[in-house]
């Protein structure tokens, strides 16, 4: 297993901060959309 995640940051290394960063931008937005359907929902009697 600790191989596997040597050649992973090998390989991906330089780009790892980009794509956490993307990653979680991605979470943030998703829980945005949840939240606003349920806001959304409460309001309907």
């Amino acid at each position: 297993m600790l191989v596997v995640l040597m050649v992973i940051l090998l390989l991906f290394g330089n780009r790892l901060p980009t794509l956490a960063r993307s990653l979680g931008q991605s979470i943030n937005e998703f829980k945005k959309g949840v939240k606003e359907i349920e806001d959304h929902r409460d309001e309907k009697p």
